[in-house]
């Protein structure tokens, strides 16, 4: 027997129509790339996502047909996530951090067939326009830019994005798709490879979405303003541009200016109660707090963290000093990308402010749709004692189970789980803590060193504004941890001094063998450590003695 209840396919062009019939009052805030505002609604942004989809139509664009992004955290970009996904299109949203060839690269394989490119990032499709896929059809330029200043290289048809919406219907009848149906497209970064496209479907980001805006998630309401300062053309901006509308809350759409005077006038000028970003964004923030100490929250946010972890004496800055709490979360592209948050349980609702600050630095337990499995090196599961190590592996309704156009990659199990390539520890109480990825673990003497763990010692120290390890050879040790500081400015640590911060906090074998101050340290075009190119740069390294 089954139940007597309606079936209704779970789509993305449901969230835009519930958002404009019961959120009219909603207010979403726009920056572009000059400074400009626009403010809008979302029965606008829903009237204007129809004129986009008769536009896209009128372009060629089929079902399942890709149609990629170049673009900020902008209005446009907003409309262009509801009027490609709910017409039947695939969104693919490019990141126009990456290099040229990568691009290049992500643009062909994903065959798109129209690119919408913000004025300000013409530069980015000048360096590609020779190596754009033939499959492509028209180039659409955003923003105040005039289609002119567009490369000449370009073959195909340049058309502004208002030239491509005037005169189109503010009604559309969005289509009844599959809710399995693919809806989105994004790509990792690739820095040990070609970028790895993950297609998400309706079905999973409405479920994703649903998940987000729980309790011990984000948390989501309609009295919230949502300021999703993660890139939209990073794994969708966490889901917020899809969570927020279904929530209800207003959005404050940044654009590329993420500098802590930027952000802070608009956390204060628009009343923004949530944000979500990467460690470097809050890091720097809170830098700047510092430095201008007449500076505060009139109505101290929500902020959360996700990519890489946040020193705890960043989350306990926040917490004491403006009342700002930060949530930690973790998630992959593959996943959606949100995997797991650290909000409170039974266990430890009674832990003290400093108890739990100490604990805010763990990746959190998993939310409902998502579960994971930890196993060793002899695929056995490891002990949830803190202290026993091994690969996480995860499965639920918002994971892929394959790659784009890569047939039995080995990130896929047999039996149904991903491999996410995360090293952790499980505690008695179910929370993880990534210790590494698995590519970057220090294999000392047959015993595992965590990276990480070594980097937010480091960080601890006053002078210190970034530091990586990784490893290099050693003749007896096979490997042994280099630490690599960036000091902060005006400062000259000694390396003995740092190093010092080690001291009863970690085994004396896991201690760095060396420390070397360098100016900078590159990064992924994510924002976290580029640990590949590290060692590629070090290779060759003698140890001290």
């Amino acid at each position: 027997m089954q139940g007597l209840m309606q079936e209704h396919p779970l789509l993305i062009s449901s969230i835009l129509r519930h958002a404009a019939r019961h959120h009219q009052g909603a207010r979403i805030a726009s920056v572009d790339a000059n400074g400009r505002m626009t403010r809008s609604s979302y029965p606008e942004v829903a009237a204007r996502a129809a004129q986009l989809a008769h536009g896209l139509h009128r372009l060629g664009v089929r079902r399942t047909e890709r149609v990629a992004t170049l673009a900020w955290n902008t209005l446009p970009h907003l409309e262009l996530y509801y009027a490609v996904s709910g017409s039947g299109a695939v969104l693919h949203t490019v990141n126009p951090r990456l290099f040229p060839e990568q691009v290049a690269f992500i643009l062909n394989d994903a065959q798109d067939v129209a690119l919408f490119v913000d004025a300000s990032l013409l530069p980015v499709l000048e360096k590609v326009a020779d190596r754009l896929p033939a499959s492509l059809r028209a180039v659409v330029v955003l923003g105040e830019g005039h289609p002119e200043a567009a490369p000449p290289a370009l073959s195909v048809p340049v058309l502004s994005y208002d030239q491509l919406i005037a005169g189109e219907s503010t009604g559309y009848d969005w289509p009844l798709l599959d809710e399995r149906s693919a809806s989105a497209l994004c790509y990792t970064s690739g820095t040990t490879g070609e970028p790895k496209g993950v297609l998400y479907s309706h079905r999973s980001t409405v479920l994703h979405a649903m998940a987000a805006i729980q309790p011990d998630v984000f948390a989501l309401r309609a009295l919230d303003t949502v300021m999703p300062v993660v890139p939209m053309f990073h794994v969708n901006a966490w889901g917020l541009p899809y969570s927020a509308p279904m929530a209800g809350s207003g959005l404050v759409l940044p654009g590329p200016k993420l500098d802590p005077v930027s952000l802070h006038s608009l956390f204060e000028a628009e009343g923004v109660t949530f944000s979500a970003g990467v460690p470097t964004i809050w890091t720097a923030l809170l830098q700047w707090l510092e430095a201008e100490p007449h500076r505060r929250f009139a109505h101290p946010p929500r902020l959360v963290v996700g990519g890489t972890a946040l020193p705890v004496a960043v989350t306990e800055a926040f917490l004491k000093e403006y009342g700002v709490s930060i949530l930690h979360a973790w998630g992959m592209t593959e996943i959606s990308p949100l995997g797991s948050t650290n909000s409170r349980k039974a266990e430890n609702a009674h832990w003290s402010q400093e108890e739990f600050l100490h604990y805010s630095r763990k990746q959190g337990r998993p939310h409902f749709g998502v579960d994971y499995r930890v196993l060793d090196d002899a695929g056995q599961p490891i002990a949830h004692d803190d202290r026993a190590f091994g690969e996480m592996q995860v499965q639920g309704h918002w994971v892929a189970s394959g790659y784009f156009n890569r047939a039995h990659d080995h990130a896929f199990t047999p039996d149904g789980w991903m491999r996410t390539g995360d090293v952790v520890t499980v505690d008695p109480l179910g929370c993880i803590e990534i210790v590494d990825r698995a590519k970057d673990v220090i294999k000392s003497g047959g015993e595992w060193i965590s990276s990480i763990t070594l980097e937010n010692l480091a960080l601890r120290h006053p002078d210190v504004a970034l530091a990586a390890v990784i490893p290099v050879h050693h003749p007896k040790w096979d490997e042994r941890p280099l630490l690599l500081v960036v000091p902060k400015p005006g400062c000259t640590p000694d390396a003995q001094d740092i190093l010092r911060i080690y001291d009863g906090q970690v085994a004396k074998w896991w201690v760095p063998d060396a420390v070397e101050f360098v100016e900078s340290l590159p990064l992924t075009a994510t924002g976290k450590l580029w640990k590949a190119e590290m060692k590629k740069q070090w290779r060759g390294y003698s140890l001290p003695g």
